[in-house]
């Protein structure tokens, strides 16, 4: 196995925080970054080298750690234009759910439809897929049959809409227009819950049936 893949379960939502490390070069990204000392620990732990903290939305449960892995680590933090206007309202999400907000990130770069991230020897493709929030995007793993979902797509269900900007029947066309055509064998890494596949959502996830 030439990578380290890691999934971190961070409360207080059960959010999921993505650690992929290439064992031959040592460098690694983060996905959702939600546990500042779970990552810095498993950075530790393998001898990796931070390059990018990745984001595949702006909820609080999914950025609640970047403002201090960054400061920590000087790594660059990444996510979709659209999505800055809820770091921008950071402190006003955490007050919805009675939380503490986390400092607000300064982002490095803004990330979009066909970019390709990077590190290692290994490319994360970024496929926009709004509606669960604005700037909502998925990742693909070229050469690695693994998508990594965010609040996309979960095993038997979708991402909640109900908060602001979300969109049920665009989140259902992303869904559809998006990630049905990557293939049935295509492994789903959510932001929430356990790893499922494309093919056993099309079968079974009693949101997307017929798409």
């Amino acid at each position: 196995m030439d990578l380290i893949l890691e999934c971190l379960v961070v409360p207080s939502f059960e959010s999921n925080c993505w650690i992929l490390g290439s064992i031959e070069t040592r460098e690694a990204v983060v996905i959702d970054p939600g546990d500042e000392a779970g990552i810095l620990r498993t950075l530790k732990t393998h001898k990796l080298t931070l390059k990018y903290l990745i984001h595949t939305h702006g909820h609080l449960d999914h950025v609640s750690a970047t403002a201090a892995i960054q400061q920590e680590t000087g790594a660059l933090v990444l996510i979709h234009e659209a999505a800055q206007i809820l770091l921008d309202n950071l402190e006003l999400q955490g007050a919805m759910f009675g939380l503490t907000a986390p400092p607000v990130p300064a982002v490095d770069k803004y990330i979009s439809e066909g970019d390709r991230i990077d590190w290692g020897r290994y490319t994360l493709s970024v496929i926009e897929t709004p509606g669960h929030s604005p700037g909502g995007i998925c990742l693909n793993f070229d050469g690695k049959k693994i998508l990594f979902a965010g609040d996309t797509l979960f095993q038997d269900s979708v991402g909640r809409t109900d908060l602001w900007g979300g969109d049920y029947q665009q989140l259902l066309d992303s869904i559809r227009d998006k990630l049905w055509g990557l293939g049935d064998d295509i492994i789903v890494c959510p932001g929430h819950g356990p790893r499922t596949t494309i093919g056993r959502e099309k079968r079974e996830n009693p949101f997307l049936q017929g798409l």
